[in-house]
């Protein structure tokens, strides 16, 4: 008896295959919810990186633009009026201006990047107390706030300020 006692204990039981296909698949399910999860969050650090990039275009822009109309110093300050603002010559022509598709250093299209927007605010600032803002063209100091979105979704703000050469 102990000869076909040890013939049948060589094989496996139905329940350790059972056991062992389990962990198998709660091991495999895990490896795919981690792979998922990875791939979202690259995806988010690049729309991040993206968004960074079209504030910093904005950024480089803004800095080299005058602060008052150079052909009307006296012309009160916001855009023209046109949506979007077509032609800016000026800091205070962003005023509250979004533009979809983006503009890069020099106001230019970026054309390749649909779904993408840069909404533009800007309050002027006091000269004593930056943290204070006060009515539009009173004062040397703006402050330029930027909102970044890809298809609607918000991706980042940030903001500076320009001071008046």
């Amino acid at each position: 008896m102990k000869t076909r006692y040890r013939k049948l204990a060589r094989g496996f039981s139905l329940v350790e295959v059972a056991v062992a296909t389990i962990i198998i698949g709660l091991g495999v399910a895990a490896l795919m919810v981690s792979v998922g999860a990875g791939t979202r969050t690259n995806n988010e650090g690049m729309k991040l990186t993206e968004a960074v990039f079209l504030a910093q275009e904005l950024r480089e822009w803004t800095l080299k633009l005058p602060f008052v109309d150079p052909d009307d110093p006296n012309a009160p300050p916001g855009p023209d009026g046109s949506s979007p603002q077509v032609f800016v010559d000026d800091l205070n022509d962003l005023m509250n201006v979004t533009y979809c598709p983006p503009r890069d250093g020099q106001g230019s299209p970026i054309t390749d990047m649909a779904g993408w927007s840069q909404h533009i605010t800007i309050t002027w600032q006091d000269e004593n107390n930056l943290a204070l803002t006060v009515s539009n063209g009173s004062s040397n100091f703006v402050y330029v706030e930027v909102r970044i979105a890809y298809q609607g979704q918000e991706v980042l703000t940030t903001g500076w300020l320009v001071a008046r050469r």
